[in-house]
């Protein structure tokens, strides 16, 4: 690794480059450097660590000055080997509580998550919904829609509700959607969406053996309904204006394509599916992302449960030169006062 070749000094001088640069957003040279690190090293000294972390790809200089600024590969050693993050101070903690409205419904819930993430940082805040597939169902209804539509009504235990269209061969009346919601409401409440699945399969057997004509429209019915659906996951974004302000993304290209793929959420929503394999803060530097629009941000989530499950991710987007020591505790916190209010809804 990188940061175990570079002595204490070079270690230093390169920590003292990359927060100089994230304050002040110029390139630093030699002099300031010398005067900024505390060292009492001459510039010409300064200037051969400098050459030597320039060779190890940890500081470029841009094309209109002779100062340096962090790459990727730099900030990642500042990140992982020298940041010093600072805890959120109590009083700062309970005032954040005190934004986040835990008598929201689930969405307004995350768009409040969102929209303090966004706040703090001056930066795009966003959250990915909870997942579904761990809520266990409280209570399901069908309505008779037209054209052989049905709403099928989904009250879960977090208190979410979800409404979903679905399909079938016929038109179904009322009396008959009454039963088939009495059926399931007998059947399935109390399991999350993966259980759901494997009982159905059971119930299915079961009922094709007895000819049970009302639990095999019920178990059509409830097939629509909980077929796995990777597309119904979704993220509530604010403050992505705020990239504006940021000099170094808001060249009016890059900007539109960054806006397009917050639109589009495919590639924002598989960078929060990768942070949920891991529990706590994840950060990726420019293109660690893997997702090109995003080159030039960094984006630090932290995943939040709900007890004992891992429910969903959550972020701050923004240029590579962010405060992480700012930034890092107030997503850690969010985090875990989000998940602190789903918990008390189980």
């Amino acid at each position: 690794m990188v940061d175990t070749i570079l002595n204490e000094r070079a270690q230093q001088l390169l920590k003292t480059l990359v927060q100089y640069y994230i304050r002040e957003g110029q390139p630093v040279g030699s002099t300031t450097l010398a005067r900024e690190s505390n060292l009492e090293l001459s510039s010409a000294t300064v200037r051969n660590v400098i050459a030597d972390l320039e060779r190890l790809g940890l500081v470029k200089s841009p094309h209109t000055s002779s100062g340096r600024i962090p790459t990727v590969k730099g900030y990642r050693v500042f990140i992982d080997n020298l940041l010093t993050v600072q805890p959120m101070h109590s009083l700062q903690v309970e005032q954040l509580k005190e934004q986040l409205d835990a008598e929201a419904d689930t969405q307004l819930l995350v768009e409040s998550a969102s929209s303090i993430l966004s706040g703090l940082t001056k930066m795009a805040g966003v959250v990915m919904l909870p997942d579904r597939e761990q809520s266990s169902i409280r209570h399901i209804e069908f309505l008779p829609l037209s054209d052989r539509r049905v709403l099928a009504i989904l009250v879960f235990n977090k208190g979410d509700v979800q409404n979903r269209i679905i399909y079938t061969n016929r038109n179904y009346s009322q009396h008959e959607l009454e039963n088939i919601s009495n059926c399931l409401n007998v059947e399935l409440v109390g399991k999350d969406t993966t259980q759901v699945r494997d009982s159905l399969l059971t119930q299915m057997k079961d009922a094709q053996e007895s000819m049970d004509r009302i639990m095999l429209n019920a178990i059509e019915m409830a097939q629509k309904v909980f077929k796995r659906d990777t597309a119904q996951h979704d993220f509530v974004l604010a403050g992505q204006t705020n990239l504006m302000n940021y000099e170094e993304i808001a060249d009016i290209t890059r900007l539109r394509q960054l806006f397009e793929a917050f639109n589009e959420k495919r590639g924002i929503l598989q960078l929060l599916d990768q942070s949920l394999q891991a529990p706590g803060i994840q950060i990726f530097i420019g293109d660690e992302s893997g997702y090109e629009v995003l080159d030039g941000c960094s984006v630090v989530t932290a995943t939040y449960s709900d007890g004992d499950n891992i429910v969903g991710a959550l972020g701050v987007i923004g240029p590579t030169r962010m405060a992480y020591d700012q930034v890092i505790p107030i997503v850690d916190v969010t985090a875990k006062l989000l998940g602190t209010v789903l918990k008390a809804r189980i």
